[in-house]
């Protein structure tokens, strides 16, 4: 497959010196850069959703990570840990439900406390290498998923799952990125995502740049589309996944997995294996972050609607376990994930 026609988009560009964020607040009618110098500059990037996407908030904390530790003098790695600790506790809860935050700045963290005297290179290249492995998981992931596809396949997806989204390529758009090339997907439809418009802003906007056609719904038609007989998938990616099969991902997932069941369309979710958090047994254990009233108020800095006396924002939902027909990782597909497959699958993970 030829990657590079069909994926061009970055938003993580790193120089060696700082790290460049494609800011996505401002997509698709400004392409700016955030130069961020500092850890406490990616954690802004990060809590404003400057950079958003849960593997793409991953590698920017590695990158954080570095950028921490760049004013330290220190002979050992775990001499420099000691003075960036509490940074590093900032980075890693600049937002709280995507596990891959967490996950990275904990692998930084492990990887620098075992670091010699060249600890300031190495630490460098193990956020480089974060970022690889995610491109190279994606690219697997996409010819995983669309092998489940039957031919023709007309798909629905949620949210911005892309290179925006990740290191390059994308986890669910990756799959309908291999999808398009190898000829099973006949036609895309790309649900708006309220309240920040991410479909409309984001993934329209990426496929239009590998030259992919998507028709743009709001997010309550899908249900409309799928009675017509007009959506064979769902396709989405995840913040979270459960040891029980559960997933967090953007809020409205789970209303396009439940119309999906009804109507006896496929629903396949695809993340990387560091999406996965054995740790967590279901979903009602994810903390689900809840995020201003203004961002269903206003729109583009503009006040719409009447004054409401409440809001409720939470930004995930959680889709159970049972509504799931394939959870797609670089480790391979498991049909209708449940806590047995997941523990088959994700142990062995562990082990090797």
């Amino acid at each position: 497959m030829n990657f590079e026609s069909i994926d061009r988009v970055r938003p993580l560009l790193w120089n060696g010196e700082f790290l460049r964020i494609l800011d996505q607040r401002l997509l698709p009618h400004q392409q700016e850069y955030i130069d961020c110098r500092s850890a406490q500059d990616v954690a802004e990037a990060i809590r404003t959703l400057a950079v958003r996407g849960a593997p793409a908030i991953g590698i920017a904390g590695a990158y954080g990570v570095v950028l921490a530790a760049t004013k330290v003098s220190a002979e050992r790695g775990q001499v420099a840990l000691r003075h960036i600790d509490a940074t590093l506790d900032l980075l890693e809860n600049a937002r709280p439900t995507a596990v891959n935050l967490r996950w990275a700045v904990q692998r930084m963290r492990a990887a620098l406390s075992n670091m010699g005297a060249k600890w300031s290179s190495e630490l460098e290249a193990e956020a480089i290498a974060i970022q690889a492995e995610d491109l190279a998981a994606n690219r697997t992931m996409g010819r995983l998923g669309a092998e489940c596809l039957i031919q023709g396949a007309r798909v629905l997806t949620h949210c911005n799952t892309g290179s925006l989204a990740t290191a390059g390529f994308g986890t669910a758009l990756g799959v309908i990125r291999a999808g398009v090339a190898s000829g099973r997907i006949a036609m895309v439809y790309a649900s708006e995502t309220r309240p920040w418009l991410q479909g409309s802003r984001l993934t329209v906007w990426e496929l239009l740049q590998d030259g992919i056609e998507a028709t743009l719904i709001v997010d309550s038609a899908s249900a409309y589309l799928m009675q017509q007989g007009k959506i064979d998938a769902v396709i989405v990616g995840a913040d979270r996944i459960c040891a029980n099969g559960d997933v967090a991902n953007k809020i409205g997932t789970y209303a396009h997995a439940l119309a999906a069941k009804a109507h006896g369309v496929k629903v396949m979710v695809v993340a990387p294996s560091t999406t996965v958090d054995m740790a967590t047994v279901c979903g009602a254990d994810i903390e689900i972050e809840q995020r201003s009233g203004t961002e269903l108020t206003h729109i583009g800095g503009t006040a719409v609607g009447a004054d409401a006396a409440s809001i409720y924002n939470p930004v995930f939902d959680i889709t159970p376990a049972a509504c799931i027909d394939f959870l797609v990782t670089e480790r391979g597909v498991i049909e209708h994930p449940d806590a047995e497959k997941m523990a088959e699958v994700f142990s062995r993970l562990s082990s090797t």
